[in-house]
């Protein structure tokens, strides 16, 4: 079979529900969380492949591109994914190599700096190969179209990639299986998905990946922890110390469209005070089966039991949140914050009574 027939085959029968999401999404900053063989390196491998020969079928093609793919170490990119970018070009498509090691006329047993690839506009696209190992001084100073980091990069080399992008508007993609725990990509990806207009993020497991064989899945998931499963198989996040709650599932347990709460359902707030580090005021609702809802949180440091006070009672008005009768609004606190500081005669929970909150 030709490789480039092997294209072919992803773009009309080889590609899964959760690939053709990916590739159909145009914001700038996505990222597939995804275990171990359920096929989230065919995405930026394909992906960056369409970029490069102009034949993106769901975004604006550019005459000429140049791109990085980001490796954790040069062995890894000539394993993983300059392997499998090269599965998915036909010779014809290559224009010429320059190689870190090996020879030319062999892409697959060196190591590729930079591969110059023909597009459908009769120009030329450059993909660029770079490893994390080399340290952030070697990422700097291009101006690039796209960047596709196969596996978690460090932070600085991460923002510094970002960076390159900027000029020419350019797009990022990610595809990883999280074996480090909560990392920065954790609350710059996953946590800040929600918020931010251009991020965006899904898990792939090994049952999104209708070529797997049922037998072989059902002999790795029985020889694997139930922590190990849960970034090899799924792609989860999970804490290196071990979560509170280990069932804990953000798929599972985030609501992805919030809904006005009864007002029945309003329970108590939670504050846990802090100053240098974050003072945190939750807000909570129990519905009649006894589903407990975070409906609103406060999360700042370094800020006044004044600010604090003001800011909270202003989140209880938005919500229509009960009262007491003597019109402040009751809240549970740790019961230090009863202490007396030396910066004040009063304690917290003092200071906080007199601004309004019980």
């Amino acid at each position: 079979q030709s490789r480039k027939s092997k294209l072919d085959d992803y773009n009309k029968d080889k590609i899964h529900e959760k690939q053709m999401i990916f590739h159909k999404c145009l914001k700038n900053n996505r990222w597939v969380f995804g275990g171990n063989r359920s096929g989230k390196t065919q995405c930026g491998a394909v992906e960056s492949v369409w970029l490069a020969k102009g034949i993106h079928p769901y975004r604006q093609n550019r005459e000429s591109v140049f791109g990085w793919i980001v490796s954790p170490t040069q062995q890894v990119q000539r394993d993983v994914a300059q392997k499998k970018v090269l599965s998915y070009l036909s010779p014809h498509d290559i224009a010429d190599a320059v190689m870190l090691s090996g020879r030319r006329d062999s892409l697959d047993n060196g190591v590729i700096d930079q591969l110059f690839i023909k597009n459908v506009f009769g120009k030329i696209s450059t993909i660029g190969f770079k490893s994390c190992d080399q340290g952030r001084e070697k990422f700097q100073g291009a101006s690039l179209d796209f960047v596709w980091f196969d596996e978690e990069p460090p932070e600085d080399i991460y923002f510094e990639c970002k960076m390159r992008l900027l000029d020419k508007c350019g797009c990022m993609f990610g595809t990883m299986t999280p074996l480090k725990g909560m990392t920065f990509i954790y609350d710059e990806i996953y946590m800040n998905a929600h918020n931010s207009p251009d991020v965006w993020y899904e898990f792939m497991e090994w049952g999104d990946n209708p070529y797997l064989n049922p037998e072989e899945v059902e002999k790795m998931t029985a020889s694997l922890s139930k922590e190990e499963l849960e970034s090899r198989r799924f792609g989860r996040f999970k804490a290196e110390s071990g979560a509170v709650y280990p069932e804990f599932d953000e798929e599972k347990h985030v609501l992805k469209q919030p809904f006005t709460i009864p007002y029945g359902w309003q329970d108590c707030v939670s504050i846990d005070p802090g100053l240098s580090n974050p003072l945190s005021c939750h807000f909570y609702a129990v519905d009649y089966d006894s589903n407990v809802y975070v409906v609103a949180e406060s999360y700042e440091a370094e800020k006044t039991i004044e600010y604090h006070a003001a800011k909270i009672l202003k989140m209880a008005d938005e919500l229509g949140w009960h009262r007491r009768p003597d019109g402040r609004l009751e809240a549970l606190i740790d019961s230090a914050a009863n202490q007396k500081t030396l910066a004040s005669s009063k304690s917290v929970t003092e200071l906080f009574f007199e601004h309004g909150i019980a």
